[in-house]
């Protein structure tokens, strides 16, 4: 077990862990820490906690410092020099008539390096737009093509929830999010209703799927015929998730058609097969290409 604290630079979502030696920080101190793109100066995000070695991966980095008032000041002036840089990279873009959308510009807090960050659909050329800036700047120059979800972790905005992008505030990585789990989900699947600010599927879609996949387990589909307790046969017609319960259209004596509601513990269900590949008893969920869990291939 190593001591650790987390630290987030200011264009950097993802947290990095760093040994605090023996400086004592808390939630929202600036420390000045080494990185490989050099002297950092970044926010702490996590206090000291105990975490197991193989957990972190690379060897410890330890902090250099607390960040002093000079360090804050420079880092005020590197913001205002950034916001300088922004302006006439700009400028060299449309020059160079480069189809590329510039979302970002940092420099390192030793100077050493500029960086700016932009989308673009494909691939672009711009070894002269470097050139240029580099004759501008006379440092260090660093381009990188960022996607839709990393802009969206960088500028931050409020989500369609009223609050603040979770990619911005505590998502350190991206998560795959798919289709089926907004179906899983029973939501409208009505793109503007679904789709983040970035134009992806929301990431909050993967936070509650594992629940909605245990609480799918042990309802029934919609159609099935299905037997209550006390002997009434029904067709199901449509199921409360989150409540458990099941609406049945079963027929009186009379021959007419009524909707009941009942809760799940209420019906003679068979338990549903797990949606692996076939011969598979894991469920691994890999239909096309056979099990991915080392099960034993899919059977044709």
């Amino acid at each position: 077990m190593v001591e650790v604290i987390g630290v987030r630079f200011r264009t950097a979502g993802k947290i990095y862990f760093f040994n605090p030696k023996e400086f004592q920080v808390k939630s929202g101190d600036h420390v000045i820490v080494e990185t490989a793109r050099g002297i950092e100066f970044g926010s702490v995000v996590s206090e000291r906690r105990q975490v197991k070695e193989k957990c972190i991966g690379d060897e410890l980095k330890p902090v250099l410092r607390i960040a002093t008032k000079e360090d804050e000041e420079r880092a005020a002036k590197n913001r205002e020099k950034e916001k300088e840089a922004y302006k006439i990279c700009l400028d060299k873009i449309k020059e160079h008539e480069l189809d590329m959308k510039l979302v970002s510009t940092e420099y390192t807090f030793d100077n050493n390096k500029v960086l700016f960050y932009f989308t673009a659909d494909g691939r672009v050329d711009f070894r002269e737009l470097v050139k240029d800036l580099a004759a501008v700047f006379r440092t260090r120059i660093e381009l990188r093509q960022i996607g839709v979800r990393d802009e969206a972790k960088m500028l931050g905005g409020m989500g369609i929830c009223g609050r603040k992008l979770c990619c911005n505030t505590f998502l350190s990585e991206f998560a795959p999010v798919s289709i089926k789990m907004a179906k899983e989900q029973n939501l409208s699947l009505n793109p503007t209703k679904i789709s983040g600010v970035c134009g992806r599927l929301m990431c909050c879609l993967k936070n509650e799927q594992e629940t909605y996949e245990y609480l799918n387990s042990k309802l029934p589909n919609v159609g099935e015929k299905l037997k209550t307790k006390d002997g009434v046969v029904g067709e199901v017609q449509r199921v409360d998730v989150l409540r458990q319960k099941v609406k049945l259209i079963v027929e009186d004596e009379n021959g007419d058609k009524e909707i009941q509601e009942y809760k799940i513990d209420d019906l003679l269900m068979r338990k549903k097969k797990p949606q692996g590949c076939q011969g598979c008893s894991k469920g691994c969920n890999n239909k096309n290409q056979g099990c991915n869990k080392g099960h034993g291939k899919r059977k044709n």
